[in-house]
């Protein structure tokens, strides 16, 4: 077997070990530096949701999975997108909203996917991805295949009837799903604690799924727990439910910073920013490789900057393209 460096940048995504799951956290942690730059200059319209301190959740849940199995995503979702193997030049020109992004640009930054990967797509709607996941995981049972679905969404999702629904389905199905939720205390500007009875495991509890709560700022923690329940549900085990507790360090959305909102006090960003899942991960590796792989890092999203600005707008031509579905079959028996 062909050994790669895991500080060359044209090496694939290995997330087998410490050096390589640290290399990725860095290149999720560097792609949303370089997003936040292109939304400031104006050359990515809209904003984004940055994932700047969640980097361990995607990170360590995806270092459980194989080629094979799939994710749902949300709107803060360019690091589950990268975690499972996304090429981030056309992530980039994807949030750019250019022709050679993942999905011809017209995805955006919350509704990036990719098939081949099993990426199922980011979603704007609180909660969707859940559905979806089930969906996935119904579809590979009903295919003879060996898949998980892993649905990842935030801890505003928690009341929402999609997500409840899809538990609900996923246990009485024993479908191997395994449900992620990103618990960064806030729901926009909403505190978790005002908003959410009870908690979120006692979610999944009161539908029979095995639920743990780990620390999302450690990528080991959360390799483990994935690894545990992922194997679980291969094996016919049915679904899982993780609690990651992690923390956004930007706002909600970059628009925050324009409206000037004050809901976290600076003492609690502090408190968190200790936390750093970079630092703790840098701490694993032998000395020198840390910056050797920051090195190559840096090196990969140069070329992603220079591919994604260089990459064409669509045409106003092609805007109906792939707007309505086109070659679908009506089932077997469908009279019309």
């Amino acid at each position: 077997m062909t050994q790669h460096d895991p500080a060359d940048p044209a090496a694939p995504a290995d997330l087998g070990s410490p050096a390589g799951r640290y290399r990725m956290l860095r290149l999720v942690r560097g792609f949303e530096e370089l997003a936040l730059g292109l939304v400031r200059s104006g050359e990515i319209t809209g904003g984004i949701h940055p994932y700047i301190g969640q980097e361990a959740v995607a990170v360590g849940v995806c270092a459980a999975l194989r080629p094979q199995d799939r994710i749902t995503s949300t709107h803060r979702g360019h690091g589950h997108v990268l975690a499972k193997g996304a090429d981030p030049a056309r992530l980039l020109a994807e949030l750019l909203g250019r022709t050679g992004g993942l999905n011809r640009g017209r995805g955006g930054s919350m509704h990036a996917a990719d098939f081949s990967l099993g990426i199922l797509g980011a979603n704007g709607m609180v909660g969707a991805g859940g559905a979806i996941a089930v969906g996935a995981a119904w579809s590979a049972r009903q295919a003879g295949e060996d898949r998980v679905a892993v649905a990842f969404f935030g801890d505003g999702a928690l009341n929402q009837g999609v997500l409840l629904e899809s538990l609900n389905l996923a246990a009485m199905w024993r479908l191997p799903v395994l449900f992620v939720c990103e618990n960064n205390g806030y729901a926009t500007t909403l505190p978790a604690a005002t908003a959410v009875a009870g908690s979120a495991t006692g979610r999944a509890a009161a539908f029979g799924i095995p639920a743990a709560e780990v620390d999302g700022m450690d990528t080991e923690a959360v390799r483990a727990a994935a690894a545990a329940a992922v194997e679980r549900a291969a094996n016919g085990g049915g679904p899982g439910f993780l609690e990651c507790r992690t923390y956004r360090f930007e706002g909600h959305h970059t628009m925050e910073r324009l409206m000037k909102l004050r809901y976290r006090t600076p003492e609690e960003v502090a408190d968190w920013r200790a936390l750093d899942p970079l630092p703790r991960a840098a701490a694993l590796l032998p000395p020198g490789l840390a910056a050797q792989l920051d090195a190559s890092v840096e090196q990969q999203l140069d070329a992603a900057r220079e591919f994604a600005l260089a990459s064409e707008h669509p045409s106003p031509e092609g805007a109906l393209e792939h707007l309505y579905a086109d070659g679908l079959r009506p089932r077997a028996g469908y009279a019309g």
